[in-house]
């Protein structure tokens, strides 16, 4: 964490022609279903793709209140190979500029502590139950670091700030496909900001709580943030389905001058399975609010599927098994 006031400057934007030598063909994952963008997938070799991506998250985080303070968003994960992270970079071609991106590892790449955990990204918040190193770990992709530029999240950018989230979740899909054996479910966090109202973000853990609780204790949240008085939240979704407590807690978090943010609202929307494990700080990230959620690929909404997936699958098994030879060789 850091204190407020001791933020440094942020460092200047890398060269396009730098992020181009190593935006290419090779790490080319597919072009987006929607308006015309492109998803690759880089390494930690890919070190002026890495820097700029660290210079991006810093800013966006800064503005929604949260980031390290540093002059960009960098860490261990991002540079060293041995932990097994890549990043999945969203790409306007017309305009040379990444728009977002996540980080991800496939967690059978997992290095582990002495103490049998794992070593990801969200290690310091989360401790994994032995059914769940056994059972999901060797076959879970783990998502976070989810950014949008803070020029894309302006309405003023059109169809490209419209679609940017959906366009990253072609890119997981996709990464999804071709890992299939290794990444049947994802694992990630969904990010509230200490700036959104408290009375909106307890609502929203309720609402989760109810549709998606997770009863198998697979994960345990270190610092977990508990509602003061779910009672007053609960009443409001009592006796009603999904898309009816849906409806209600758009509205309620409307009322309040908000919205649902956005990849919350996205997940929620993904699989009527999802697992919520609930809400604790992120003491290495601002203090911001994170969400543990685990989803299982196979069991999303056939609509998210098909708006995600098949067009990928669309390009044909032999174009897909040159991918899947391509970025199996780089790990």
């Amino acid at each position: 964490m850091y204190l407020y006031g001791t933020m440094k400057p942020i460092i200047a934007p890398i060269e396009r022609e730098a992020l181009l030598s190593e935006l290419n063909e090779k790490t080319l994952l597919r072009k987006t279903n929607r308006a015309g963008n492109e998803l690759y997938v880089v390494g930690p070799e890919a070190m002026n793709v890495i820097r700029e991506i660290g210079r991006l998250r810093e800013i966006a985080f800064r503005n929604d209140g949260g980031g390290t303070g540093r002059e960009l968003d960098i860490d261990k994960f991002d540079t060293d190979p041995a932990y097994g992270y890549k990043q999945l970079v969203l790409w306007d071609p017309d305009a040379r500029e990444i728009i977002g991106g996540y980080r991800f590892c496939l967690c059978d790449q997992a290095v582990f502590d002495r103490t049998g955990q794992p070593i990801l990204t969200s290690s310091h918040m989360f401790e994994f139950s032995k059914r769940f190193l056994e059972d999901y770990l060797p076959y879970t992709l783990e998502l976070g670091r989810s950014f949008i530029q803070v020029e894309y999240q302006s309405s003023k950018a059109g169809s490209k700030s419209l679609y940017a989230l959906d366009n990253l979740f072609d890119g997981i899909a996709a990464i999804g496909i071709l890992y299939k054996q290794r990444a049947k479910y994802f694992f990630g966090k969904a990010t509230i900001y200490r700036g959104y109202p408290t009375e909106a973000r307890e609502m929203i853990m309720v609402f989760l709580k109810k549709y998606f609780g997770e009863h198998r204790r697979l994960i345990h949240i270190r610092k977990e943030v508990k509602v003061e008085n779910p009672q007053r939240y609960t009443k409001l979704f009592s006796g009603l389905d999904f898309k009816e407590g849906y409806k209600v807690l758009k509205a309620e978090i409307t009322k309040m001058g908000v919205f649902i943010p956005p990849l919350v609202n996205t997940y929620m929307n993904l699989s009527p399975t999802m697992d919520y494990f609930g809400t604790g700080i992120n003491d290495e990230f601002g203090d911001v609010y994170d969400s543990g959620l685990l989803i299982n690929f196979e069991e999303m909404y056939p609509e998210k599927r098909e708006r995600h997936a098949d067009s990928f699958m669309a390009l044909g098994w032999q174009h897909l098994r040159k991918l899947i030879r391509r970025f199996q060789k780089r790990g």
